[in-house]
């Protein structure tokens, strides 16, 4: 407000809340419930969070994973280094198929920082068109980079208190012991870490996992951590910054999206 006038509030858009009248307060984002192993007791509003309770239901549960590191990977590499202003709108213009529709452009730019909403937009796309031929072989490739970070991380059976470890050093919001306690009942041992790093980027408001994982790799060396996991954690590190991720955002991008995207690319970078 000013002295002449009042503050004037707005509510906060969907999928977060506000519990405080502020005109400094960030809204806050409701809580995943279902990337937490919980179901939704009491849907949140703008002025209430979500309200999550155990799943009791007789369904097993799955070992779902929202984002894999692969598909994270290659979309955070197709973010140019500098923006310009009109940058999502053109390339949700340029995009083929089933295009993202107006109403959901804006919402990804209420919630996400410049940086992350390519990524939520074509995470978005790519869910809308998974029976177009070219994104099947998107899909296909990222498919195969995912089998070779399982081939990393797939011979690790780690226990309770090392994946309490890793979850430690990780920055940001920390994924609590009950987590892991969940994870470890419903995944298989092959899954618990791609699992808990999910997790971990939920909790973290999408945040880079692959940066926060090498930022823990560097602190776990003051615990009595298995070496054998992180030399298998640098591995997939490197392998999904290797030439192949490379590929794969030329195929994203020169094959699908075609020249006219391409130039756009080359004057923002």
């Amino acid at each position: 407000g000013t002295p002449e006038s009042d503050t004037v509030c707005e509510r906060c858009p969907e999928g977060f809340f506000s519990n405080e009248t502020s005109s400094k307060a960030a809204c806050l984002k409701h809580t995943n419930c279902s990337a937490l192993g919980f179901k939704i007791a009491l849907k949140g509003n703008e002025i209430r969070d979500n309200i999550c309770q155990e799943n009791t239901d007789t369904t097993p549960q799955k070992c779902e994973i929202d984002v894999t590191l692969c598909e994270e990977a290659m979309f955070r590499f197709a973010v140019p280094t500098h923006l310009t202003p009109n940058w999502l709108n053109i390339l949700a213009n340029s995009l083929p198929g089933t295009k993202v529709s107006t109403e959901n452009i804006e919402r990804i730019k209420q919630r996400h920082s410049p940086q992350e909403q390519t990524f939520q937009l074509l995470k978005l796309w790519k869910q809308q068109n998974k029976e177009q031929d070219m994104v099947k072989k998107i899909i296909q490739d990222i498919g195969l980079c995912e089998n070779s970070v399982f081939k990393h991380v797939g011979h690790l059976n780690l226990t309770f208190e090392h994946l309490n470890m890793l979850m430690a050093s990780l920055p940001g919001k920390k994924v609590g012991k009950e987590d892991v306690e969940r994870t470890m009942k419903l995944c298989q041992p092959t899954e618990q870490v791609l699992k808990l790093l999910s997790l971990w980027r939920v909790k973290n408001g999408d945040q880079d996992t692959i940066k926060g994982l090498m930022y823990g790799l560097k602190h776990l060396k003051m615990y009595h951590f298995p070496k054998r996991t992180i030399q298998s954690l640098k591995k997939v590190i490197k392998f999904l910054h290797r030439f192949t991720m490379y590929r794969l955002h030329q195929k994203l991008f020169l094959e699908m999206v075609g020249n006219q995207l391409k130039s756009v690319k080359v004057r923002c970078v």
